[in-house]
């Protein structure tokens, strides 16, 4: 847990290994995984779970509203019979209602709601993006941190092999995972730590 001879060179405290001092909010975090400004708050051992909660309500309520949107279109272009229409092309020939033709029609007629569903559709992919690595980071037992600094000495991306000139290609193996579930457990039910009273 403690490495030896480990301190945190700003606060001098000791460290325990995934640890790190965060510059924001100039505290020491176990098993820090990243700074959210959204949240203002380290993310971190005792609240990873929660965060990855939050990422998939966050996620949900982005694809709730635009499905309703998709909904409230495609019922007002139903009710309208809008595909039965037809509209005077440049040439002054009547031509039937075309997908193109909708689309422009509902941008000019409802531009508020067609702004909010390319909106919400882009930030629905851009969530599940997100949420899938942070479950691919939680079912490793990685952290953000250690992903994005490439600290192969405690995790992988992948199976990686560091090819040395001398020697034969080695594959780095994650030592803090210990299975999916495990891995999961660690993160959604964080063990707390205990402490003894001493006896007088």
């Amino acid at each position: 847990m403690f490495p030896k001879n480990s301190r945190c060179s700003t606060c001098d405290l000791r460290k325990p290994a995934r640890s790190k001092h965060c510059r924001v909010c100039d505290r020491c975090v176990h098993r820090f995984d990243h700074h959210c400004v959204w949240v203002n708050n380290c993310i971190g051992a005792w609240n990873t779970g929660y965060f990855l909660i939050y990422l998939l309500t966050l996620t949900a309520s982005a694809a709730t509203i635009a499905i309703l949107s998709a909904a409230f279109l495609l019922r007002l272009v139903a009710v309208s019979n809008l595909y039965q229409e037809t509209y005077l092309d440049d040439l002054g020939r009547f031509q039937a209602v075309d997908t193109g033709f909708l689309i422009q029609h509902l941008f000019l007629a409802f531009p508020r709601i067609i702004f909010l569903l390319g909106f919400v559709i882009v930030l629905s992919l851009l969530l599940a993006g997100y949420l899938c690595f942070a479950l691919y980071l939680a079912a490793t037992n990685q952290t953000t941190n250690e992903w994005y600094r490439g600290d192969w000495a405690w995790c992988q991306h992948w199976p990686l092999v560091a090819w040395s000139p001398s020697a034969e290609p080695q594959i780095h193996q994650n030592i803090y995972s210990h299975g999916l579930w495990s891995n999961l457990q660690e993160v959604f039910i964080p063990a707390t730590p205990s402490y003894k009273k001493k006896k007088r």
